[in-house]
């Protein structure tokens, strides 16, 4: 039987980001999962407080070169690599000059929120997905990690839903206890100009804040798990409510087995 390919797409990996729950899972999860049988690929943001020398990334120019318009302004795609020998894994690095060198994360060194966050999400969503298709590699699952990649649900299952590489790909989003209070961008609904997209489909960001992007993400997903032991509680009880499969919170000890056969059920 040919081996299922999961697709990991996760806000924060260590070494190259500080250790937290997301990184360590970021870091662990894909090659555990390796381990059992399955084939995976890795992408993560290129932050700029990622050290490129010490950890060895590069340019991959086969994958580079496109031009991704967000809001009517082009914005180039870069994409670097690098590996964990240790884990026999590569992660790809989705880079770009005006959304991503900068030398922190999702907030500055004096922790005011980005105020384009949300067209730094979209551009990591459709980065990931337009370098997958240069691979030319058909996810079986996708599992999104992090309210950073939240947006990726709709962009498969309504862009990219006629793409052969897509069309029967599942999607998994893991809720993390990485809430912010700020709001997005309110005119985030307009950057989603494209046919297809039903009003309905973003009635839950008309107010975009961390709850109605995770709601969001929700809508598209065919399943959730819980990453934190406590996670916001109207995101929880919405994903519960939705009927969809809902993995509680797993130990340390137990998660990457308890994933792969989550995995296996929103496939079989």
């Amino acid at each position: 039987m040919e081996s299922k390919k999961i697709l990991f797409v996760s806000q924060e990996i260590t070494p190259y980001l500080p250790e937290s729950e997301k990184s360590i899972v970021g870091r662990n999860l894909p090659q555990g999962i390796q381990d059992l049988g399955k084939e995976i690929r890795t992408f993560m943001p290129r932050f700029g407080c990622i050290n490129e020398r010490r950890n060895q990334l590069h340019e991959v120019i086969r994958l580079s070169g496109m031009n991704l318009i967000i809001d009517d302004t082009d914005h180039p795609l870069i994409i670097k690599v690098a590996s964990i020998q240790a884990a026999r894994m590569q992660v790809y690095f989705i880079d770009n000059e005006d959304y991503f060198h900068r030398k922190a994360t999702v907030r500055d060194t004096k922790g005011k929120f980005y105020a384009d966050n949300d067209e730094r999400s979209i551009f990591f969503a459709r980065g990931v997905i337009e370098t997958v298709k240069k691979l030319q590699w058909a996810p079986d699952l996708i599992h999104c990690q992090g309210w950073f990649t939240a947006l990726l649900p709709i962009y498969v299952k309504k862009y990219y839903h006629d793409d052969p590489l897509f069309r029967n790909s599942k999607i998994v989003t893991s809720i993390y206890q990485d809430g912010f209070k700020e709001k997005l961008d309110s005119r985030i609904m307009h950057k989603f100009d494209w046919d297809g997209l039903e009003k309905s489909d973003l009635e839950v960001i008309s107010d975009p804040d961390y709850e109605s992007l995770m709601k969001l993400a929700i809508n598209f997903s065919d399943g959730m798990i819980m990453g934190s032991e406590n996670i916001n509680k109207n995101v929880q009880k919405y994903a519960e409510d939705t009927g969809k499969p809902f993995l509680t919170f797993q130990s340390e000890e137990n998660y990457i087995q308890a994933y792969s056969d989550f995995y296996d059920t929103i496939l079989s």
